[in-house]
């Protein structure tokens, strides 16, 4: 009772809130109406309690009890070059609004679109306003009906048809400490087209505590290619939600490798619909939690037409008194024969408080198919451990090699070197600071 009283005055808050940012907005009655339509719905659904299925394992009290510091002021981040890509285009966004003077973007192929989505809507609003939560629905989702509500700016993609973009477009959201960010991207890529997109949540105070409520909707065209990654390594005491919503059409070939080290509750979704035939989908994830992190990853991959491949792997390490949640849906509808899906989850756990709940679920209504999903759950293995430390390696050192070779499945998999080296180094300095 007492939770659903806390969940229900947070609720309120935001609506209350609401008007006044809504009365110091500018914009067309298009995306007024989306957002009196979208709050509404969030007072209708309020925020998810463990009650929810889909939010069984995970608690949102204290993050709808995060109060952005009214006080804030965003632009102590003089630097970026920590998270710098080589040879990427660069997007900065700080609590959740483009930061020009920070960004950095190459000569792009005639007709690509690279730019923040509120100088899409004020520059070509009707190709927005024909794709902007067309995707990602908010009727069941209570934060993306808050994101839809309050987005303020997030990162636009339009690639038209028969492009190819060899740059990899790199996105940068920071988040300041004590800022609520709620970015909106939306990502339009045409038929016969190609792109690596890099989408990253940091924080330059490890320490900090923010929250990110993050949007991404891509609408992937006929026979295109689309890399993309999200990589969220915000503070420590830091609330991530993130939904991700994936529309595909015939002979697309879309993957997304999702990977987190920090945050104190971390929610991923990432939705899939394979709309026509011919698709690959790829889901990956690597997630790495101690002390008191929290890790949800929730993922659905829904067949909608015949003859499509879709392919997961998540991978978990965990110390401390983390907990890790993966909950993988693969739905395969009446028509969808032909179907070959792979689901796999393995969790690491490193202590003996540390704890994963995991739940693969099928839905399958054709009869022609291919499922397979696994999960396990372990730890080191001690004869591997022996005969690492047989040739004088020392305890920590053998465990954080064998570790390292649990989870480089999933950073092998990551295209982009640059990005790569970076990852595998912070995953290094992970390891340390969870057994520390």
């Amino acid at each position: 009772m007492k939770s659903s009283v806390e969940l229900d005055a947070a609720r309120d808050r935001y609506v209350a809130q609401h008007e006044a940012f809504l009365n110091g907005q500018s914009e067309a009655a298009w995306l007024r109406d989306l957002r009196l339509r979208a709050i509404a719905r969030f007072v209708d659904l309020g925020f998810p309690t463990t009650r929810h299925e889909e939010w069984k394992y995970t608690d949102t009290r204290p993050i709808a009890a995060f109060n952005r510091d009214q006080a804030l002021s965003p632009n102590g981040h003089s630097s970026v070059e920590r998270w710098q890509l080589e040879g990427a285009h660069r997007l900065v966004f700080l609590a959740g609004k483009f930061a020009p003077e920070l960004s950095q973007l190459q000569e792009l192929p005639d007709g690509v679109t690279v730019c923040s989505l509120a100088e899409a809507i004020s520059r070509d609003s009707e190709i927005v306003q024909q794709n902007l939560a067309c995707y990602a629905e908010f009727d069941d989702a209570a934060f993306v009906a808050l994101n839809t509500a309050f987005f303020e700016d997030g990162a636009f993609i339009h690639v038209p048809q028969n492009m190819q973009v060899q740059t990899p477009i790199h996105l940068l959201f920071l988040t300041p400490d004590g800022a609520l960010s709620q970015p909106r991207n939306l990502f339009l890529i045409g038929d016969n087209s190609q792109i690596t997109i890099v989408e990253e949540y940091a924080a330059k105070n490890t320490q900090g505590r923010g929250f990110s409520n993050s949007v991404t909707e891509i609408s992937a065209g006929k026979n295109t290619q689309i890399d993309h990654y999200k990589v969220t390594t915000e503070g420590e005491a830091a609330f991530h939600v993130g939904t991700m919503q994936v529309q595909q059409d015939r002979d697309c070939n879309f993957s997304s490798h999702s990977i987190t080290f920090g945050g104190q509750i971390v929610r991923h979704q990432a939705n899939a619909v394979m709309g026509e035939s011919g698709i690959e989908t790829t889901l990956n994830g690597l997630y790495v939690g101690g002390a008191d992190q929290v890790i949800d990853n929730h993922t659905v991959m829904d067949h909608a037409q015949p003859h499509c491949n879709s392919h997961e792997i998540y991978a978990g390490v965990l110390a401390g008194r983390a907990r890790g949640v993966f909950n993988g849906k693969i739905f395969v509808r009446l028509d969808a024969q032909k179907t070959d899906a792979k689901q796999t989850n393995r969790a690491l756990l490193l202590s003996s408080d540390a704890e994963i709940d995991a739940k693969p679920q099928l839905e399958i209504f054709a009869d022609d198919v291919k499922c397979t999903h696994g999960a396990t759950v372990g730890q080191l293995d001690e004869d591997a451990l022996f005969y690492l430390r047989a040739r004088g390696i020392n305890q920590h050192d053998a465990q954080d090699i064998l570790t390292h070779a649990f989870a480089g499945e999933i950073l092998e998999r990551v295209q982009i070197a640059p990005l790569r080296e970076r990852l595998e180094q912070a995953l290094f300095a992970k390891l340390q600071s969870i057994r520390s």
